[in-house]
């Protein structure tokens, strides 16, 4: 009997750790809660201007694979503050309230490189061959500033019989590199070509998470925004804030992350110019229209060694444009030294929002996390195969990279 036992339990071990495994791997993807942005991709001859793939209706871009996260809560380590003295006079006016985004790239982000139809077959995409990379940006071509993707169009049909000159930033790399291109002519238009799809601008709706009357700085969304398909976190040259209406919602559930669908509103009304796209968010400055009507007084922020663990509320938007509060649970405090967006794990608990949305959802990016009458943080990421589960990040972040709190 005794032998047996130990056949079977040699069989079912592996596949006890295959699924062990699996469910891990599944529940390790999470989903930034920033709604789609709507991004236009243009090719390298610029003859057509096609809609991207990650368009509105699309979400799989949002997915994220981060090999950092373990969902064994049970190890996660409660944070301690690395700020010696607080400042206990800052006092901020909390968003809850959608916003429109709208953000022009620092030159073009090269997304793709394809090749070109050559007289004798396919031709190896110039700009690969002399060394570019996807998640390049092109800033300058023959030291011309790169504003637009037509800009590149220009450039290459000024100079189709001799080498161009990119000015490229490469991720990561604040040092600008030297790349000599020459285009090649495709046998199918007779255009020249140097075989990039680039890049030049983006939009969608987060949540404003806070404003600051004394600054007129606000930060909001808690994450980067990033490229659709590089991943690659965008140089802002522009951007600006305007205002948005929730208009329905697609609720969440296991294994499809739900969305806020926004419309804006007034877009010539300017509430906001973008400076900064961080891993903490977006950051500018604003003017006094970001203030609620219905939330309209400052709140004190709480740093990150007065979080406790347990109850607290979001204050978020899932219709129209007035924020409401909605219970959540603080579950633990993860241990960041340095600037992160996934600082806490928080889980909706509120029966009206899990009615309505499924828990946290796409668009609700910045919604200010609020515990013992104190900001301590914004939601940043839902968990696909948890809907009522996801992160926060904390609110000094946010705040030094808005300029409000000193580094």
């Amino acid at each position: 009997m005794r032998k047996k036992l130990n056949i079977i339990c040699w069989i079912m071990m592996p596949l006890m750790l295959i699924a062990l495994s699996a469910y891990f791997k599944v529940d390790n993807t999470v989903v930034m809660a920033f709604n789609n942005p709507e991004q236009k991709l243009h090719s390298s001859n610029y003859t057509n201007k096609v809609e991207d793939k990650a368009n509105i209706t699309n979400k799989s871009y949002l997915i994220e694979r981060n090999k950092d996260v373990k969902l064994n809560l049970d190890t996660l380590l409660v944070s301690q503050s690395t700020l010696a003295n607080h400042n206990s006079d800052i006092m901020v006016y909390p968003g809850g309230q959608p916003i429109g985004v709208k953000l022009n790239t620092k030159g073009v982000l090269v997304v793709a490189l394809s090749d070109i139809e050559g007289k004798n077959g396919k031709i190896p995409s110039p700009a690969a061959n002399a060394g570019v990379q996807i998640g390049d940006s092109v800033i300058k071509i023959n030291d011309i500033k790169i504003n637009h993707a037509e800009d590149i169009t220009s450039s290459i049909n000024r100079n189709k019989n001799s080498e161009l000159n990119l000015t490229i930033q490469r991720k990561n790399n604040p040092k600008l590199i030297e790349i000599l291109v020459k285009p090649t002519l495709d046998s199918d238009d007779g255009k020249p070509k140097i075989g990039l799809w680039v890049r030049d601008s983006t939009a969608g709706v987060g949540t404003l998470t806070i404003y600051d009357s004394k600054t007129n700085k606000f930060a909001a969304l808690g994450h980067p925004i990033t490229d659709a398909d590089t991943g690659t976190t965008l140089n802002v040259s522009n951007g600006v804030i305007i205002s948005s209406n929730i208009v329905s919602v697609k609720k969440g559930t296991r294994g499809s992350p739900g969305e806020l669908r926004g419309l804006f509103v007034n877009e010539s009304k300017i509430k906001g110019q973008i400076i900064k796209n961080t891993e903490c968010g977006i950051f500018g400055n604003g003017t006094k229209s970001l203030i609620n009507n219905k939330f309209s007084k400052p709140m004190k922020i709480g740093y990150k060694d007065e979080i406790k663990q347990g109850k607290a509320q979001i204050l978020t938007t899932i219709n129209g444009s007035e924020p409401e509060l909605f219970q959540i649970e603080i579950q633990k405090l993860l241990s960041q030294n340095t600037s992160g967006s996934k600082s806490m794990v928080i889980k909706v608990t509120d029966p009206r929002l899990l009615e309505k949305t499924g828990g946290i959802v796409q668009g609700m990016s910045g919604s200010p996390i609020i515990q013992n009458n104190k900001i301590v943080g914004a939601v940043t990421h839902v968990l696909i195969n948890k809907p009522d589960v996801g992160y926060g990040i904390y609110i000094e972040w946010m705040l030094k990279d808005a300029g409000i709190l000193s580094k």
